[in-house]
């Protein structure tokens, strides 16, 4: 087991460094074929971003990717709405959030792949605060339930309505997942949902795949890019769908 977990948490930080994602789209399913409850993948996917978000987002201000202004005001904002998944999990079924996890990915799909966006130059893209609040607080609430940054919700919504080019939206959704993930990783502590040694296994060995995730998201061209990140949510969902109506 703790070799499929390394290689679970080297494998999702790489696509987190990439994609700018928590991980927890990749790892809830991965975990779940090998046995693990969705209850229990989402607390070991919830450790495992705060590992990858902090060292990714590190890396992204390094190379210049990150608008930090925007960035803090929604990480604020999901970092209130996370401390409230512990009590989401404890009145959610199962079943239930997987049913949410799928109604995410199709909107996912949909926003970044098929809706033509016109990019701004950045002057355009000042909102006030209080929005960029009320986004991060509704999605830290959701993601932290389902076992996801947030990432795949908060990255279309920067797209498709915000005009921000898909290497921004994705490093500034990165950076929202260290607030959000840290509430998640507190609130489902408290409530007794978390395991501490699988997180952290998956942890750490994420922090490998991140970095090399995001040099190669450097060197990746923005059409390219934004392809590759519409079949990353393609696979996941069509492995969810799998594992909630067949495997069941």
């Amino acid at each position: 087991m703790i070799i499929e977990l390394i290689f679970f948490g080297t494998l999702t930080g790489f696509i987190s460094g990439f994609f700018g994602v928590g991980g927890g789209m990749v790892l809830v399913p991965l975990l779940l074929f090998i046995g693990f409850s969705m209850k229990e993948s989402v607390s070991i996917s919830v450790m495992q971003m705060v590992f990858s978000s902090i060292f990714g987002s590190f890396l992204n201000f390094k190379n210049k990717l990150l608008q930090f202004k925007d960035g803090l005001v929604v990480g604020i904002g999901g970092f209130i709405g996370g401390f409230q998944s512990g009590l989401i999990l404890k009145l959610v079924s199962n079943e239930t959030l997987q049913y949410l996890f799928i109604a995410v990915m199709v909107f996912a799909i949909y926003k970044v792949g098929f809706v033509k966006v016109i990019e701004h130059n950045s002057a355009v893209k000042s909102h006030h605060p209080l929005i960029l609040f009320c986004i991060g607080l509704i999605i830290g609430m959701i993601a932290m339930s389902i076992g996801v940054g947030g990432s795949i919700m908060l990255t279309p919504i920067l797209v498709g309505f915000m005009f921000y080019n898909i290497k921004e939206a994705t490093s500034l959704a990165l950076f929202f997942i260290i607030f959000s993930s840290l509430a998640g990783f507190i609130s489902q502590s408290v409530n007794g949902h978390m395991l501490y040694f699988e997180g952290a296994v998956v942890g750490l060995a994420s922090l490998i795949g991140v970095y090399f995730g995001i040099k190669l998201k450097a060197k990746t061209n923005i059409k390219s890019y934004k392809t590759y990140t519409v079949i990353m949510y393609s696979l996941i969902l069509v492995a969810m769908i799998y594992k909630t109506f067949v495997l069941q």
